[in-house]
């Protein structure tokens, strides 16, 4: 798939570009996205140059992962990246990460929402997944406010700089946003206690 544009009413969801490095560079240096995140750590230029110029690429080409860079709508500096990565037939996972000066006012809320539309009306997502290690209480606040619903904890259900992690797992489904599933769904019915 060739990359696309996504645009809310404050920002712009766009294709990573080599001017970009900088930006991704000087972003994961800061310590909690290193910490939270898969990113390398520590996350050199070189990372930043794989990243921008090999990862997003291949992952656009190969229909298997969308990452988007997060600006302003009007302009002005990388904000965040946020990407999708199938996990099975019509299953994705969303990740993001976002720039310290810019955490609290919305952005990766918003930014998840219109990735999470896109899934569900342009990838045929029939279930979108988060996962966060346990205790990243910002990646929840996002996952929460935009309305996926925690399953649980997955013990050492997270893969992270070489170690296994207890993770968080929620999922959004297309009728969390009043769509129609590609695949019908039937929710298990509560059976009454017996006494």
């Amino acid at each position: 798939m060739d990359p696309i544009t996504l645009t809310t009413d404050r920002l712009r969801l766009r294709n990573f570009v080599p001017d970009d490095i900088d930006a991704v560079y000087e972003i994961c240096q800061d310590p909690a996205i290193r910490r939270w995140t898969t990113v390398p750590d520590p996350y050199t230029r070189p990372d930043a140059e794989f990243f921008v110029n090999r990862l997003v690429p291949d992952g656009w080409r190969d229909d298997n992962s969308y990452a988007f860079a997060v600006e302003p709508l009007a302009g002005g500096p990388l904000l965040a990246s946020i990407a999708l990565t199938s996990r099975g037939v019509g299953i994705w996972e969303v990740g993001f990460w976002l720039d310290a000066a810019h955490r609290g006012q919305g952005y990766m809320t918003e930014a998840v929402r219109a990735v999470a539309h896109w899934a569900f009306t342009g990838l045929g997502c029939v279930r979108l997944v988060w996962h966060a290690e346990v205790g990243n209480a910002g990646s929840r606040a996002v996952a929460e406010r935009v309305g996926f619903a925690l399953e649980g904890v997955q013990r050492a259900g997270l893969a992270n700089k070489g170690t296994l992690r207890d993770g968080w797992v929620a999922s959004l489904l297309p009728s969390d946003f009043g769509l129609p599933s590609p695949v019908p769904y039937l929710p298990a019915r509560e059976e009454p206690a017996q006494a």
